[in-house]
């Protein structure tokens, strides 16, 4: 069961201006399920994207790249799961353009404005005619309040959709954002299998959003892992549907610019630890700081190798308290001139080393009690510098394994 995560209230979800989602059954891979679904931009709207570092990347991934690089007006996206057209070679683009062909012909705009997303198995031919016959249909649900459903429409393993929204003021004007997630199982960042977008009306300069997507995917998607596993498919994509009667943002740094930064990570971390609580088997949230590094880099690696050990999960997973293993990871980590002396680790309000060792007054019981709690908190100081970082992972589980060996079943 997911780890303190509840199906979003379509309510809660408040409309992008500018943007309208429609999702149906195409039958991609199982029948009777909700697989395919289409957001469509109005004219003027601005996007950018982030992708999977995995070199053997997605044949809509490269489509994605190619179009975004190329300065193309988006005007729709097209998302299918149960398939991820991956390792399909030449015959994989050639199937992805044509399910945008088949898209901008109902849509009366150009096969470069549409870009396309495909997640689920590995290595098998996407069922392009499956996905035209279903356009229609999608087309046809097209409404600015189906974030619920679309959150369902873009799963795959995950047992819940995810979705988050939130509303700030602008120049006095009400300005949204709005986004959908969707992951559980092969999960690394560089990006963190997942799929992220998210949606504003905010008027900002275009040629800003690259930056604002990329400096939220660094503090969200690419701060999460699960498994340790990097994608072929891990897109993030930020829409601006510009819509918004406010003065234009031309300054990140300026008041709106950092109101609409705040905003847009809020959703951005909210949806990304969505994915971790709704981990493929997994029963705890677990937060990783790491403080008193050099840089943010040296911290993360420590925090990655401790959020990656099988050792740790599965400790926290029985609630065994052998925290030693989460020394050992910190040691290996890569950091060359580790001062293990110096070495502080805290479970949450349990302070567990002191110096490098063991802290006189840290008792076994104390360290269980913590990790009997569903969320959990490691703090690891380095004391060695001023920066920090924290990754969101979770436990290991027997079902982890269950799950992952009967996925194509």
């Amino acid at each position: 069961m997911p780890v303190n995560l509840s199906v979003p209230n379509p309510s809660d979800l408040h409309p992008v201006p500018g943007v309208q989602l429609g999702i149906t059954m195409a039958g991609v891979r199982k029948a009777n399920r909700r697989d395919l679904t289409v957001i469509t931009l109005d004219e003027g709207s601005a996007v950018a994207g982030v992708f999977t570092k995995n070199r053997y990347c997605a044949a809509p991934v490269q489509l994605c790249r190619e179009r975004l690089a190329a300065g193309s007006e988006i005007r729709a996206l097209v998302i299918n799961t149960g398939n991820a057209n991956a390792g399909t070679g030449e015959d994989g683009l050639v199937r992805a353009r044509a399910t945008c062909i088949a898209l901008a012909r109902q849509l009366s705009i150009s096969p470069e404005q549409i870009l396309p997303f495909s997640t689920g198995v590995i290595m098998e031919t996407l069922p392009v005619d499956r996905i035209e016959a279903g356009l229609p249909g999608a087309i046809a649900d097209l409404k600015p309040d189906n974030w619920a459903a679309a959150a369902e429409g873009i799963m795959t393993t995950d047992t819940l959709p995810k979705a988050a929204s939130r509303q700030i003021t602008l120049g006095g004007v009400t300005v949204t954002v709005t986004g959908i997630s969707k992951g559980a199982g092969m999960i690394r960042p560089n990006m963190a299998t997942m799929l992220g977008y998210v949606a504003t009306d905010a008027n900002i300069r275009p040629d800003l959003l690259q930056a604002l997507v990329t400096e939220a995917a660094n503090v969200s998607f690419n701060r999460i892992t699960i498994d340790g596993d990097t994608s072929t498919n891990d897109s993030f994509v930020l829409m601006a549907s510009r819509k918004a009667a406010h003065a234009e943002i031309t300054d990140l740094d300026s008041a709106e610019g950092r109101a609409l930064r705040e905003a847009v990570i809020a959703v951005s971390q909210h949806l990304a630890q969505a994915i971790v609580r709704d981990g493929e088997g997994a029963t705890k949230f677990i937060a990783i700081t790491v403080e008193g590094g050099r840089t943010e880099d040296e911290c993360a690696k420590a925090a990655y190798a401790i959020a990656h050990s099988p050792l740790v999960k599965t400790a926290f997973f029985a609630s065994d308290p052998n925290l030693g293993r989460i020394l050992a990871a910190v040691g290996y980590a890569g950091i060359d001139d580790l001062d293990q002396n110096l070495i502080e680790l805290h479970l949450d309000d349990v302070h567990v080393v002191t110096k490098g060792g063991r802290n006189p007054s840290y008792r076994e019981e104390d360290g269980q009690r913590v990790m009997k709690q569903s969320e959990i908190t490691i703090r690891v100081g380095l004391n060695r510098g001023t920066a920090k970082t924290t990754v969101w992972t979770c436990d290991l589980s027997h079902d982890y394994v269950s799950i992952n060996a009967d996925y194509r079943s």
